[in-house]
């Protein structure tokens, strides 16, 4: 289900920054083998549509869709966890991209520090568009209890190289991070939504920890 979607929604994206067919679909294929690496239990489709899915539901309370969209589909493009600079690369692989098409220059800055943002999930450029961006992006932390549950499971399959005694440590420290801001989400609406179920669920994965 995930890669129509997806397919469907990069080919709209496109059309209006390039008429490179091959470059278009090379792109994409090269994002669906990096998305759907078998080391992927969540950083995959599924995500990338459930982010889709978002942007389509915040669509008017955004001033350039277009860049949300790009960031979206770049974000997690490079994943390894035996790595930190994930987001970094991702942004060069959107930036790389983006400069082969018509995207202004200015947008295409704009998706490379909105991928880049979300290594910290802080906004310094006072853009609301990246407020919804990194939204969308925890919304997960919001979730029902069970499928929240489903989520730690699935990083920490991801994150399956390193031993209990190495990963608790740092999953943790990232936890108490979420916990610690005034706010884990940085929009009303999902403020309104999810930021109460979000903090109930850390705590609870806390206490397993």
């Amino acid at each position: 289900m995930s890669i129509p979607v997806i397919s469907d929604t990069w080919t709209q994206l496109n059309h209006l920054y390039t008429t490179d067919t091959p470059l278009v679909q090379q792109t994409l294929s090269g994002m669906l083998d990096a998305y759907t690496t078998p080391q992927r239990h969540y950083h995959n489709l599924q995500h990338i549509t459930h982010l889709l899915a978002l942007q389509q539901q915040y669509a008017s309370q955004l001033r350039e869709p277009d860049v949300v969209q790009y960031a979206i589909f770049f974000h997690d493009v490079v994943y390894d966890v035996l790595q930190r600079d994930n987001e970094a690369q991702s942004a060069v692989a959107a930036t790389r991209y983006l400069r082969q098409t018509s995207f202004p220059a200015a947008k295409t800055a704009a998706v490379e520090e909105f991928i880049v943002a979300t290594q910290t999930h802080v906004n310094t450029l006072q853009n609301t568009d990246l407020d919804y961006f990194l939204d969308f992006d925890l919304q997960i932390l919001g979730a029902p209890a069970e499928d929240y549950q489903a989520y730690v499971q699935q990083i920490r399959q991801e994150y399956s190289v390193y031993p209990d005694i190495m990963y608790r440590p740092g999953r943790r420290k990232v936890l108490h991070h979420f916990l610690e801001m005034p706010a884990i989400y940085r929009t009303r609406d999902f403020q309104q939504q999810y930021e109460t179920q979000a903090r109930q669920n850390i705590q609870a994965e806390l206490d397993t920890l």
